[in-house]
């Protein structure tokens, strides 16, 4: 964690030097040491898809739903990612975009989620 608060701060004071220098340039350093991050965020996932690994054996489920799950968590982090990315470069109405989206996404991959859900309910009330 230290290590990626390093880099933040490294990208935070690098992207203001430059900003002062020309715009674009500090945009361009905000965008690469961001990058960066996410990278070391994705490294760090298999980590977590390990867990969500060892759940799945000892609850009975469908693997279909953990693989839903997951997916839905990155539909939310690269929604997330990209919005604030507008945000930073003053596009907030490209970044509520993605947002809405991102959202109507989550949305929709989940529909199935929630019908099997209907049905194990309707299945234990009548």
């Amino acid at each position: 964690m230290i290590k990626v608060c390093i880099i933040g701060i490294i990208t935070v004071l690098t992207a203001v030097f430059l900003k002062d220098i020309k715009t674009e340039y500090g945009i361009c350093a905000g965008v690469c040491g961001s990058l960066i991050l996410v990278y070391i965020a994705v490294t760090k996932f298999s980590g977590i898809m390990d867990i969500i690994s060892n759940f799945t054996r000892y609850i009975d489920t469908d693997a279909e739903y953990v693989f839903t799950l997951i997916k839905m968590i990155g539909i939310a982090f690269t929604a997330e990612f990209s919005s604030n990315m507008c945000k930073d470069v003053g596009y907030s109405s490209v970044a509520a975009q993605i947002e809405l989206i991102g959202k109507l996404s989550i949305l929709l991959i989940s529909a199935p989620i929630v019908e099997a859900l209907l049905n194990t309910i309707f299945t234990f009330i009548g």
